[in-house]
């Protein structure tokens, strides 16, 4: 129990490291949060600051989600623990390290969606599930020009994937709750994108907010 809440706590702090807050303060002199859509992921970053504030933002925020499951996979095995109990870790890593991104301690608890971060949990515990969600959420972003769109899209296939991709996972074990919760976090976090998306006014790229 104590190695889960630990696992657990590491995580969330990596995750609230919000790179979005950091990269606008140095290189626009602002906190992203105070313009356009209010949010400190890299959608606003590039509306409001730039491409290359932008680029960083999403590398950055995507490895959160890499180092927090590569440190908890370590963890597990230098602890000599077993596939389903690493299993086990790898999923509250996953969970609290979004929960971080969202929730951030470092800076008012108002941060991002988690959908970069979200994008390095799932190309690290299943590289192929990863970047099939990847390309349909990109897909859908081209088509709708609503990154919100691909995001939710993307987001929802997941857990969908995982019973036919379940034995490619990088420690083994059931992954349909994870799969499920991750969706549902990444859905609850969109709530404002899906009532505007609903009433025909969602922001779109390209498009000034």
């Amino acid at each position: 129990m104590v190695t889960r809440i630990l696992v657990g706590v590491i995580a969330y702090l990596i995750g609230s490291i919000t790179f979005g807050v950091i990269i606008s303060k140095i290189m626009a002199g602002f906190d992203v949060r105070e313009k356009g859509s209010k949010g400190a992921g890299t959608t606003n970053v590039l509306r409001a600051v730039g491409k290359r504030a932008a680029a960083l933002t999403l590398i950055l925020d995507i490895l959160k989600g890499v180092v927090a499951i590569l440190i908890t996979y370590a963890v597990g095995h230098i602890m000599n623990l077993e596939s389903g109990e690493i299993a086990l870790l790898v999923q509250i890593a996953g969970l609290s390290v979004v929960i971080g991104h969202t929730f951030p301690i470092y800076f008012g608890f108002k941060g991002g969606k988690g959908v970069a971060t979200a994008i390095g949990i799932l190309i690290t515990t299943n590289w192929e599930i990863g970047l099939i969600c990847l390309i349909f959420g990109i897909l859908i972003i081209a088509l709708t020009r609503m990154v919100s769109a691909g995001s939710i899209s993307a987001s929802i296939l997941f857990p969908v994937l995982i019973p036919f991709l379940k034995d490619s996972f990088l420690v083994e074990g059931s992954y349909i709750v994870f799969g499920i919760l991750m969706a549902l976090l990444v859905i609850f976090n969109h709530r404002k994108n899906i009532k505007r998306i609903l009433n025909g006014n969602e922001n779109k790229l390209g498009q000034k907010v």
